[in-house]
């Protein structure tokens, strides 16, 4: 287990900079008052995905590789941090919806039937807990090996 410490730590860290996102959508009006900013606005958030997954496959090569890591050990790490991601992802949409923002699904629903983007019953289904909890899921998984691949790739130790 002590050899996954640096990963464990960076998936929690990422969990709580999502959760903390979220909290920051919300003041910023994005669930309510301006909805309509949301689909595009919420995306700046993978700038911070990517941070941090540089920060943790970077922690791993100085503090466990010992500054030479190839690029199958920065993706392993990445797919650890991953793991720990997508299993807590499903808390963290739970938390979210119903803590952080209560009101963004009815707010989500009402807006897309408004402006006609989706019928009610699309709405409904499309936007609740169930539907938000496997999206987090998958999302985090795909874009998690995604993301490991191309930042182990930057951060592998060069041949001399």
């Amino acid at each position: 287990m002590d050899k996954f410490t640096i990963e464990i730590k960076w998936g929690v860290i990422f969990t709580v900079l999502a959760l903390l996102w979220m909290v920051f959508e919300k003041t910023m009006g994005w669930h309510d008052v301006l909805i309509a900013k949301q689909a595009i606005y919420t995306n700046f958030f993978g700038i911070f995905a990517v941070l941090v997954y540089f920060l943790a496959i970077r922690d791993k090569k100085i503090n466990f590789y010992n500054r030479q890591m190839t690029w199958r050990q920065g993706f392993v790490a990445g797919i650890i941090v991953t793991i720990v991601v997508t299993f807590l992802a499903p808390l963290s949409q739970f938390v979210t919806s119903n803590y952080i923002t209560p009101d963004y699904f009815e707010n989500v629903i009402a807006y897309s039937v408004e402006t006609k983007v989706m019928t009610q019953e699309q709405a409904e289904a499309y936007f609740n807990l169930k539907s938000y909890i496997i999206q987090a899921t998958f999302g985090a998984l795909v874009m998690g090996v995604v993301t490991s691949a191309a930042v182990a790739w930057f951060l592998k130790t060069k041949k001399e």
